[in-house]
């Protein structure tokens, strides 16, 4: 039972403050909590119309709450059936840890959210039957940032998830207030009916925010056979084993066979699977197992659900088990339940007509059992849909939509690395886009290319939803100047092999895997990098200088093996490592306890190592070649060099022009005469002298038109050429003994 405490009374207020709303937060005068013998971010209970539980806490800076006040929030005041100015007792209560929950929402939430996202939404909370619940985190505390949940949670519904409330319909275990914790199974469905639940009755004259409660989430809806996109030949496979298996087993008998069936299918997150899965299992009776929800609950609870989905699946005329996500239930390395576990599924594999199908998209996090020849002995992947599949996921998608004008081979295009489900999202924001331009022109509802152009800009593909991405916009190769013979090694070195793989494979060759970058300081080369991924329509995945680098032992390496699987997973990509020089040292130079060797030497496994790169490449960026360590540069890995030479006085030109764009020149600034005098300006510097020039019209008349010479030349006094002579003499060097093949020399003096 909760243990509750002689309460006191308060008088509520309501709590104005973006960092709480609807948090499930009350705020109390210190000398409150210590008069209810509670500390911040204990629980509490708070008795008015009816009784609920919230976290208590004091007050924000700027947010002052009186000895005899309560600052509560819309959603608690709800839930205790109270407004602003009634009296509430708040009592300290010791509240349970939840075993299982099941909440309610609206049908576009119930559809678009899985459970598991669920879950880590609503950790930390405190939750009562019929509570009303919202989907912010409680770890986004203010100036903290967007947490991976969040990130989910709004390219799921947009913005539409801050103001979301949820009804929770059933608490395990009860009566009293629990807390969601990371073991906490929590899930869809009404649990408990409402009819069932005490309630206060609302008068006209309330002011507390309505709550609705909807139908429980409909089962998945079940894909045809045909109408899967890209993985026509995993799902004849599939269909021809459970064929056998369920409905011939007398035939593999005959020849000596056992006719047990599981089937592990692996796969990148949101590819598919699952829909692949109930897809082959057609009429066949199908009973699914969720991994994380299991997996998140203790020992007891865990064996037991496992045990009733096998004897269900058991009984009767046989059937299909899909568990999904089983790395959540099964992770390695293993615990002391999963012996039994496997034990379960080792006996509903060896049943007659029962055959076990698993997904996971982290293949590598299984416990090595689950493989063995009496479990899941056979496998089945699921490869990243190319262009030509995503643009049919679209077309199966938009079926039904009434839509005008679409070019989806163009959105294809530009969808490098999504997946089923981020096409998905895709849709779902352009259909928000068109229903807002519908209802405000008072018009039917249509989708045009606008709307999933502009989607585009939103939603992310699941593999870089938490990494950083260069801003490549409509950038391509043709917009950058100069720099022929540049441009013509990278478009050889990273378009080539992606545009034209039907060409090195007649050849015989493979395509370089990687190229390096090396000039002075700003003259581009992040630029350049930016417009080669725009031309190629490449997912770009940006590191900068020492990001991965770590203290602790192994997380350096663990880095850039989810940098390079993230990059794999969002084929066709592109990695660039900003700052390589500080990345990737030569080793046994450095004073940092191996760090830096440990990640040249992971950098070194992924660019050359048995699992090889398709239709990624890496690009390193430097300005000091000769600190990078030499086996980074050998055939194989960064093979091309790439020297990004400083502008001459044509680049020079051609990069003012292009800075000049949206710049209003006077007749009596001549950019080419100004090209010429610009001798040892970068082509940062050149951008910057005409931002400065722009200032200086401002200083001269705030209402100034255009800018004329004599303010260019102001600002020729304030931005002076950045490039070192001496290090551009050193890099070139560097350049002309790598083409000409002679060892390159100690260049460490000038560089």
């Amino acid at each position: 039972m909760t243990d509750s405490q002689p309460g006191f009374q308060f008088t509520a207020r309501l709590n104005t403050s973006p960092a709480d709303d609807r948090r499930g937060v009350v705020r109390l005068h210190p000398d409150s909590l210590a008069l209810l013998g509670v500390n911040p971010w204990d629980v509490i209970s708070i008795a008015g119309g009816r009784q609920t539980s919230a976290l208590v806490a004091t007050p924000a800076k700027g947010k002052p709450v009186g000895r005899g006040e309560a600052l509560l929030d819309e959603v608690t005041m709800s839930n205790a059936h109270i407004s602003a100015g009634s009296k509430l007792t708040i009592a300290k209560v010791i509240p349970r840890r939840a075993t299982r929950i099941s909440v309610t929402g609206s049908p576009d939430v119930m559809r678009a959210i899985d459970e598991t996202t669920l879950r880590h939404a609503l950790q930390g909370k405190v939750v009562s039957i019929q509570d009303a619940v919202s989907l912010r985190p409680m770890d986004l505390k203010p100036g903290a940032g967007r947490s991976g949940v969040a990130q989910q949670l709004s390219r799921a519904l947009n913005i539409a998830w801050t103001s979301e409330l949820l009804r929770v319909t059933a608490v395990d275990p009860q009566p009293g207030p629990v807390v969601i914790s990371t073991n906490s199974a929590v899930g869809w469905g009404f649990g408990v009916a409402e009819t069932d639940l005490p309630t206060a009755p609302l008068d006209d004259t309330d002011t507390r925010t309505e709550l609705r409660v909807s139908a429980p989430a409909s089962p998945p809806s079940v894909v045809a056979v045909a109408d899967l996109a890209g993985v026509q030949t995993q799902a004849a496979k599939l269909r021809e084993w459970l064929s056998l298996a369920l409905d011939e087993p007398d035939l593999l008998k005959k020849l000596g066979a056992s006719s047990h069936l599981g089937v592990l299918i692996t796969g990148p997150a949101g590819v598919g699977k699952a829909t692949l899965a109930r897809a082959v299992t057609g009429s066949r009776r199908l009973v699914e197992l969720d991994g994380p929800a299991v997996g998140a609950t203790d020992i007891g609870p865990r064996l037991r659900d496992v045990s009733e989905k096998v004897a269900e699946i058991c009984s009767g005329a046989g059937g299909v088990l899909l568990i999904t996500d089983i790395d959540a239930l099964l992770p390695t390395p293993a615990e002391p339940v999963a012996t039994l576990i496997l034990d379960q599924l080792r006996a509903a594999v060896a049943q007659e007509a029962v055959a076990v199908l698993a997904t996971t998209s982290n293949a590598a996090g299984i416990d090595p059992r689950l493989r063995a020849p009496e479990l899941c002995d056979r496998e089945v992947s699921l490869p990243l849909p190319t262009s030509g599949v995503r643009a049919a996921l679209l077309e199966q998608l938009l079926r039904n939509v009434p839509a005008d004008g679409l070019k989806l081979d163009e959105i294809s295009s530009r969808t490098p690395g999504f997946v089923a489900a981020d096409l998905t999202a895709l849709v779902r924001e352009a259909a928000l886009r068109a229903a807002a331009r519908a209802s405000r022109e008072q018009s039917d509802p249509m989708l045009l290319q606008e709307d999933l152009a502009g989607a585009l800009e939103v939603i992310r593909p699941l593999s870089r939803s938490g990494s950083e991405e260069l801003a490549i916009g409509s950038l391509s190769l043709a917009d950058v100047g100069d720099m022929a013979e540049t441009k013509q090694a990278l478009t050889e070195a990273v378009l080539w092999p992606l545009k034209h793989p039907d060409s090195f494979q007649r050849l015989g060759i493979e395509p370089p895997r990687g190229v390096l970058l090396y000039g002075p300081p700003g003259c581009g080369k992040t630029f350049l990098v930016r417009a080669l991924a725009g031309s190629g329509q490449l997912s770009v995945h940006a590191v900068k200088g020492a990001e991965l680098m770590d203290k602790w032992v192994g997380s350096s390496e663990r880095a850039v093996r989810e940098l390079f699987q993230r990059a794999r997973d969002s084929a066709p990509s592109l990695i660039f490592l900003d700052e390589v020089d500080a990345l990737a040292p030569r080793r046994g130079q450095s004073s940092d306890s191996g760090v830096s060797d440990r990640i040249v030497a992971a950098l070194l496994t992924e660019l050359d190592g048995v699992e090889p790169l398709r239709d990624v490449v890496v690009i390193g960026a430097t300005n000091r070649p000769e600190l990078i360590d030499p086996a980074l540069t050998r055939p194989g890995r960064l093979e091309r060099l790439v020297f990004v030479p400083p502008p001459d006085a044509e680049a020079r030109a051609e990069i003012l022009g292009t800075a000049a764009k949206s710049v209003p020149l006077a007749k009596d600034v001549n950019l080419r005469r100004l090209a010429r005098e610009l001798e040892g300006y970068s082509a940062a510097d050149c951008s910057a002298l005409l931002r400065e020039a722009a200032l200086a019209a401002m200083r001269r008349d705030v209402q100034a038109a255009e800018v004329t010479a004599a303010d260019v030349g102001a600002a020729r006094k304030a931005v002076r050429p950045s490039l070192d002579p001496a290090q551009v003499e050193a890099l070139r060097l560097y350049a002309a003994q790598r083409e000409s093949s002679t060892p390159p020399g100690d260049v460490s003096g000038y560089v």
